[in-house]
C-alpha cells in the first residue's frame, strides 16, 4: 500500500479511516469562520435549517473585516445581524479593526493538522501552518458550524519543491506567481499544492502565508506546508507553542504531479491586468503610470511585508502623483509596526496607513480606483473591477515593488533602490 500524502493522512484523521485522493468523505471539522461578506447568509442558511446554534461556538468566529468599518448603513446593518447572532450563540466575534480572518487564524487558531473552512476562498492561508484550510460557500460552511463536520473530495497533491536562494528583490510572492503564471490559473483545480524544497525551508511563516493564500488562484483547494520548526517558531511567539505537532507526507506517496521552480533564477515578477496568470517578468513591463499603491491584504500585510516596503522609503517622499495606502493584516501587526517605528516610516513618506482589515483589496471602500485608473496592489486578485471599477487596471507585486513603485510613479523595479 502506497504512503499517504500531507492532505491525505490530515483528512485521514478527520474522518476515522485512512483516505486515498478522489475519495468523497465526511470529515469533522476543527475551526469554522465566515467574514461580514459572507457571514449574513451562512446565518439565514443555519436559520433555514432550524439551527440557530454552533457545534463548537469557541471554534467558530465571526470576523468582520471586509468592510471594516462600515462604508454604508446596509453593511453596518449586517454586521449588526452577525453580532446578534454572535451574542445568542456564543460564537467568537472579531470586530472591527481585529484585521483579516486568515491571518487572525493563524495568530489565533489554526494549528497544524486541523481541518479548517471558511466562507472565504483565501482560508486556504492556513495551510502555512500545516493545517488544511479551504474556502467553502456560505451553505456548506452553515452546515459546518451547525454540525461540526462537513463533506469534501480528497484532493490529489502536486508537490511543489522549490529550491535556491532568492535574489535580492525576489520574494515568495514572485514564487507563487511564477507558479500560478506557468500552470495557469485553472492549473491545480481542486488539487492540494504541497510545498517543499530547501528554500520553503528556510521561508518564514509570513512568507509561507502569502504562497498558501495565492494557491486558490491557481484553483487550489488547499496550499500547505509540512509543519517544521519554524511553524513551532511561529507559534511560540503567538503563544500557543502547545498546538505544534510534525506532519509530513510518507515517503512512497503518490502525487499527481511534481514541479520544480529554481528559486534563484526568478526576478520580480507582476501580474497585469486583469488576470492573476497573466505574468510577467517586471524588465518586459515597460513605463507603466501608477495611480495608487496598495500594499497590506491577507496576502501581504504581515509585519515582514511592511518591513520590507519601509526600508525602502524610509527617508524618502512617495510621488506627488501617486497615493500610497498601507493596511495591516491585524490588530497585533499593527501595534508591533507602532512600536518599531514602521508606522512612522509609512507616515512620514506621505502613506497613508488604515486600521487592520482587507482595506481596498475587495473594492469595498478605503481605496476603491477611478476609471482608468492603474494600481500596484500587493492582494492576491487582480480581477476586472476587483477594486471597485471596471474601468480601472490592477497590476500585482510584492512589497518591495510596491514601494518602489510609490516612489517612482510607476511600475519599478526595487533592485534599483535597494
Amino acid at each position: 500500500m502506497a504512503g499517504k500524502t500531507l492532505s491525505e493522512k490530515i483528512i485521514g484523521n478527520h474522518c476515522g479511516k485512512a483516505v486515498n485522493a478522489g475519495e468523497t468523505v465526511i470529515v469533522n471539522v476543527d475551526l469554522s469562520y465566515v467574514q461580514d461578506g459572507t457571514g449574513p447568509l451562512t446565518i439565514r442558511r443555519m436559520k433555514e435549517m432550524g439551527i440557530e446554534v454552533a457545534y463548537n461556538p469557541k471554534k467558530t468566529i465571526f470576523f468582520l473585516d471586509h468592510a471594516s468599518p462600515s462604508p454604508r448603513m446596509e453593511l453596518s446593518n449586517d454586521h449588526e445581524f452577525m453580532r446578534d447572532f454572535a451574542r445568542k450563540s456564543g460564537i467568537i466575534l472579531s470586530n472591527v479593526g481585529n484585521g483579516i480572518s486568515h491571518h487572525n487564524s493563524l495568530e489565533k487558531y489554526a494549528c497544524p493538522g486541523d481541518v479548517i473552512v471558511g466562507a472565504d476562498s483565501h482560508t486556504c492561508t492556513n495551510g502555512a501552518l500545516g493545517a488544511f484550510g479551504t474556502g467553502m460557500g456560505s451553505t456548506d460552511v452553515a452546515a459546518a458550524i451547525a454540525l461540526g463536520k462537513t463533506w469534501m473530495r480528497v484532493p490529489e497533491t502536486y508537490l511543489v519543491e522549490v529550491n535556491g536562494r532568492l535574489q535580492k528583490g525576489v520574494y515568495s510572492k514572485d514564487i507563487i506567481l511564477y507558479l500560478i503564471g506557468t500552470i495557469g490559473s485553472n492549473g491545480a483545480t481542486y488539487k492540494a499544492l504541497e510545498f517543499t524544497g530547501d528554500t520553503i525551508n528556510d521561508m518564514s511563516t509570513a512568507g509561507r502565508s502569502t504562497m498558501a493564500n495565492m494557491s486558490v488562484e491557481a484553483g487550489a483547494k488547499a496550499g500547505i506546508f509540512p509543519p517544521d520548526e519554524e511553524t513551532r517558531n511561529f507559534l511560540k511567539a503567538m503563544g500557543r507553542e502547545e498546538a505544534f505537532r510534525e506532519l509530513k507526507s510518507d515517503e512512497d506517496a503518490v502525487f499527481e504531479k511534481k514541479i520544480q521552480i529554481k528559486a534563484d533564477e526568478l526576478e520580480p515578477l507582476i501580474a497585469v491586468p486583469h488576470l492573476v496568470d497573466n505574468v510577467k517578468k517586471i524588465s518586459e513591463i515597460g513605463k507603466v503610470k501608477v495611480h495608487e499603491v496598495f500594499i497590506g491584504t491577507s496576502c501581504n500585510g504581515r509585519l515582514e511585508d511592511l518591513h520590507i516596503a519601509a526600508s525602502i522609503l524610509k527617508g524618502h517622499t512617495i510621488n506627488p502623483d501617486t497615493r500610497a495606502i498601507v493596511t495591516p493584516a491585524s490588530r497585533r501587526v499593527y501595534i508591533e509596526a507602532l512600536k518599531d517605528g514602521t508606522i512612522e516610516t509609512f507616515m512620514e513618506a506621505g502613506a497613508l496607513v488604515t486600521g487592520a482589515g482587507c482595506g481596498a483589496c475587495d473594492g469595498v471602500h478605503m481605496g476603491i480606483l477611478g476609471d482608468g485608473e492603474v494600481c500596484l496592489a500587493t492582494q492576491p486578485r487582480n480581477f476586472k473591477g476587483r477594486m471597485g471599477d471596471p474601468d480601472s487596471f490592477i497590476y500585482l507585486g510584492n512589497p518591495a515593488v510596491a514601494a518602489a513603485t510609490a516612489l517612482a510613479g510607476e511600475i519599478s523595479d526595487p533592485r534599483e533602490v535597494m
